[in-house]
Parts: C-alpha cells; sequence; structure tokens
C-alpha cells in the first residue's frame, strides 16, 4: 500500500509541517490524515466498533495527529476529542442502521467514521455550533467506500480518506465555504436518505448522545490479530483445537469452521493469492493456526500466503454458513458479521481424533477485553517490524499509556 501512496502525495506538491507517521515525510495536513488513516487501516490491526460496524480510531487519531501540526494538543485535549469523535460518529450509525453496511454494501468505515473524525476535530478547535452544522452539510457529500474493495488497497484507503475528508469539512466550514444544514435528515436527498434504509431512523442519533458514552456501551473491541475480525472467532477456536489434539500440517484430516448465516460476506478469499486477501480468509487463518500455531504481522504478507505448505493446507480447511450457529436466536442476524452467533471449529487427525470449539466472543470483544500486557504485545508486533528495537517498543508503550498526562 504505501509505496503507491507515497508516491501520490510526493506528485501532488502538497507541503506542510504534518507528519507521515514512521517516515521523515513532512506535508499538509490533509494529505498526513490521508496517509495515516491509510496506514492506520492497512494492516488490519485496528479497533472495531461493531455497530457501526467499522474501526473508527483509524480515522481519529490520524485527523487529530494532522490537527496537531497546526496548533499545540495536550494528551487531555487529545483522549477528550478522540471520546467525542468516537460518540458523534457512533451515534450517527445507530440512526442510519445495520443495513447501511449489511443491505447497501457500504464499508461503514469511509461513509460514517468521517463523521467521527469531523467531530473530534472540532472538538479541538473549540467551533461554533453553526460551524460544526456547516462542517456536518460538507462532509455529508464526501462519504464514499464500498465493500467490494475488501482486500485491495482500496479498503484501507477509505480510513485515510475517511479521515481526509472529516479534516478537510472542519477547515472549508471555517473558511465560510457552506452547505445544506439539514443534510442528514433531510428527506430530499439527504444522507440518510441516501445512504439508508427505511429502517433508518435520524433522530435515535440524538437518543443516549454521550448516555452512556459508546466507548462504554456497547463498548469497541482490540483486534488482537492483524486481520478481518469476522475471522478472529475461528483463529480463537482454532488455536484451541491446536493445543488439545496436538494439530501439526503432518496430523491433520480436516478442520471445519462453521459461522451463522452471512457471516463470510466480508472473507471473499476462500484461496488467497495476496496477503491483503489473505486477510479475509478463514481458511488461510485455519491453515497459519495448524501450521505455525501462532500469528503476526508477517503471517499475511504475500510471502507467507505463497508458501508450500500453506497451499497443502488450504484444501483441507472448509467453511461453511449454518443457521445452527444462530443458537436459535433470529435477532443475531440484525448483528455485525465479526459478532453474530457464535462460531464452532471442529477438527479432525489421521488416527481418529477429533475435537470441536465453541466461540462466542472473539478475544479484544468487550466482553473480553485484551490485557494491557496482550496490547503491549500487539504495539512491539507493528514496532519491532517498523525497525524499531524490542527497547525502543517498551519505552513507546509507556509513553502512551500515560499519553493523559502528556503537555504536547
Amino acid at each position: 500500500v504505501t509505496p503507491s501512496l507515497f508516491r501520490y502525495i510526493e506528485q501532488s506538491g502538497s507541503h506542510g509541517d504534518a507528519i507521515v507517521l514512521g517516515t521523515g515525510m513532512r506535508t499538509s495536513p490533509e494529505m498526513a490524515a490521508l496517509a495515516n488513516g491509510t496506514i492506520g487501516a492497512a494492516l488490519e490491526y485496528d479497533d472495531v466498533f461493531s455497530a457501526m460496524p467499522g474501526h473508527p480510531a483509524a480515522i481519529i487519531v490520524p485527523a487529530l495527529c494532522a490537527e496537531a501540526a497546526r496548533r499545540r494538543i495536550t494528551g487531555a485535549e487529545f483522549l477528550d476529542a478522540f471520546i467525542i469523535g468516537y460518540e458523534v460518529g457512533a451515534k450517527i450509525a445507530f440512526g442510519i442502521g445495520m443495513g447501511h453496511y449489511q443491505k447497501r454494501g457500504y464499508h461503514a468505515t469511509g461513509t460514517l467514521a468521517m463523521y467521527c473524525a469531523l467531530a473530534a476535530v472540532a472538538r479541538v478547535r473549540s467551533m461554533s455550533v453553526d460551524e460544526i452544522r456547516m462542517a456536518i452539510g460538507i462532509a455529508s457529500s464526501m462519504a464514499g467506500g464500498l465493500q467490494c474493495q475488501f482486500g485491495t488497497m482500496m479498503k484501507p484507503f477509505h480510513s485515510g480518506w475517511a479521515a481526509r475528508c472529516g479534516l478537510s469539512a472542519v477547515d472549508l466550514a471555517k473558511c465560510g465555504y457552506t452547505g445544506s444544514d439539514r443534510a442528514l435528515e433531510q428527506e430530499d436527498g439527504g444522507f440518510f436518505k441516501a445512504y439508508g434504509t427505511p429502517e433508518s431512523e435520524p433522530a435515535l442519533a440524538l437518543k443516549g448522545l454521550g448516555d452512556p458514552w459508546a466507548l462504554m456501551d456497547p463498548g469497541f473491541a482490540l483486534k488482537k490479530f492483524p486481520s478481518c475480525y469476522a475471522g478472529h472467532r475461528a483463529i480463537d477456536g482454532l488455536m484451541r483445537l491446536r493445543e488439545e489434539l496436538g494439530l501439526t500440517a503432518e496430523n491433520v484430516e480436516r478442520v471445519v469452521c462453521k459461522v451463522a448465516p452471512g457471516a463470510l460476506s466480508p472473507m471473499k478469499y476462500p484461496d488467497p493469492k495476496t496477503g491483503l486477501e489473505a486477510k479475509f480468509s478463514i481458511p488461510y487463518a485455519l491453515a497459519v493456526g495448524v501450521l505455525d500455531g501462532k500469528y503476526s504481522l508477517w503471517s499475511f504478507t504475500d510471502e507467507a500466503v505463497r508458501r508450500a505448505e500453506v497451499r497443502a493446507l488450504l484444501p483441507k480447511m472448509e467453511q461453511i454458513e449454518d443457521e445452527y450457529c444462530l443458537g436459535g436466536d433470529p435477532e443475531q442476524l440484525k448483528k455485525s458479521w465479526g459478532s453474530r452467533g457464535f462460531v464452532e471449529v471442529e477438527a479432525w487427525t489421521r488416527d481418529g481424533r477429533s475435537g470441536k470449539a465453541r466461540v462466542d466472543f472473539a478475544p479484544g470483544h468487550p466482553k473480553r477485553e485484551l490485557s494491557w500486557d496482550e496490547v503491549g504485545e500487539k504495539f512491539k508486533d507493528c514496532a519491532t517490524s517498523a525497525g524499531l528495537t524490542p527497547a525502543v517498543a517498551s519505552h513507546l508503550i509507556l509513553r502512551l499509556g500515560d499519553l493523559r498526562y502528556l503537555n504536547q
């Protein structure tokens, strides 16, 4: 993703003091938001807000980092703006409903989380009600993101584009640019009308705003594995069986993963050819678990995907949608694909042994939160993959834990 994106940024001739994280590149705040948002989503290692469903943090953080090139933002202000941004985007998602994603085919990270970035930056700038209203009107004509892009470079680009558009909408409004002041709820061509379904209710966006906070209820997940969240329960189940049965590439006969109806929708690549495609493949995730017994950023690279051992295991890995995984509760069909019903993984060995594992909640789900040590291990995987030493990575995670006390 990054080489092409960086060529585009350099070609644009944009100048400024905003940093593209992890590089020596400085560019305009908008371009930095685009770059950092794309990079932040490309590894599929981000947050998950299932009620959207989307990954707001990969949009909010880049937008605020870009804004920090213009003004001093303390750690407390950063966290305050992050919370506000998450809340606004989450409640808009409640209003438009799950049909926006599941029936219309939009990628909510690109279309809805943009409002998260907008609200976070507006909070930092202490914008007036009228300015915010105009910014929302402007941003509503920028929303974009299609699920057909999963497994391609455009999927993470949606996050970068959302971060950039949220920031751009604020900038335009501050410069006096105007848009519809009823862009969300207007019946004739408004956002909810154009992007929603008959079940969408704009009024729900105001219900419970800040009470309860979406970050607390229903809460958000942090991914434990760098791949699509819809496959994480399958990974967890496979790892349980690997330990129970001593599964190896040599003794495994067959692995079957059952999921609820519709839950395979984002998992578009049963036979992936690239690392990006592998992030959206349950058979690949199962094969890697059997072969390696662990998952890291390297597990989802082109090199890892093309291993002969992986190619030999893929035909033994099966995925099935089964109403059985709804547990007799049709209301589960209203949930996101990554949290719908339960997942059941069953494995057989060549010597006739078998085992079964049911997983209701993925690691990192609000009901199975990652420990701070697990978050630290995830961070170190990213940091060391980027060339930092383990000692520096450990120092940085401690600094991030004290973000609220940092003055800049």
